[in-house]
């Protein structure tokens, strides 16, 4: 069994997903085999609504952790023009859709396995739904691990199911000497923020 957060090697059967993001109506292409391949995920639709894009800074660095079909970066892009948005994943397909969906939604985002992220690059802001099934342990390296790319002043969103651990996810994050709170709650969906002090 192929999970979404492996690079699938099923059929590549494309489809379209509409979805209005920071007002701007998209049409995604996306596949099965990636995650949510069918439909945007209700809790990425909670942390799109939750949190305002970036639009008073001028330059962002700004990352999407395991971007899927690209909803997120592409949406962040469009709404930050001037924002330098990284999407990376582990699954080849969704690399492939996420960039794919840029191009038809005519902007920029860069896309590229973890791996190959420069290893000084910091980020103003990182956006995620978190591939919570990948076990606590790999989700809390995972986290420490793009939490410290965040820039001195950096915010981190992330977008947990409740009945999934978000709470128990939220106090992980304080016991690691994180600032991190709870930003929104909707749908059964907690919305987390995470900020580097200074």
């Amino acid at each position: 069994m192929t999970h979404y957060f492996e690079t699938p090697t099923g059929p590549d059967e494309h489809r379209l997903v509409r979805a209005t993001i920071f007002g701007r109506d998209f049409a995604f292409t996306t596949s099965g085999g990636v995650f949510s391949g069918s439909r945007l995920d209700l809790g990425t639709a909670v942390l799109l609504r939750s949190v305002e894009p970036p639009t008073g800074l001028s330059s962002p660095a700004l990352l999407d952790l395991g971007c899927g079909f690209g909803p997120i970066a592409v949406g962040l892009a469009a709404a930050c023009p001037t924002a330098r948005v990284t999407a990376i994943d582990v699954n080849d397909r969704a690399l492939e859709l996420t960039a794919l969906n840029a191009r038809a939604a005519g902007v920029v985002v860069e896309t590229m396995r973890p791996e190959d992220v420069p290893e000084d690059a910091l980020f103003d802001q990182v956006w995620s739904n978190p591939p919570i099934r990948i076990g606590k342990a790999a989700l809390h390296e995972l986290l420490t691990t793009w939490l410290a790319r965040l820039a001195p002043g950096g915010v981190a969103y992330l977008v947990v199911q409740k009945n999934l651990g978000a709470d128990s996810l939220l106090a992980w994050l304080e016991a690691q000497g994180w600032a991190a709170e709870r930003w929104a709650s909707a749908k059964g969906y907690r919305v987390l923020r995470v900020r580097v002090l200074g």
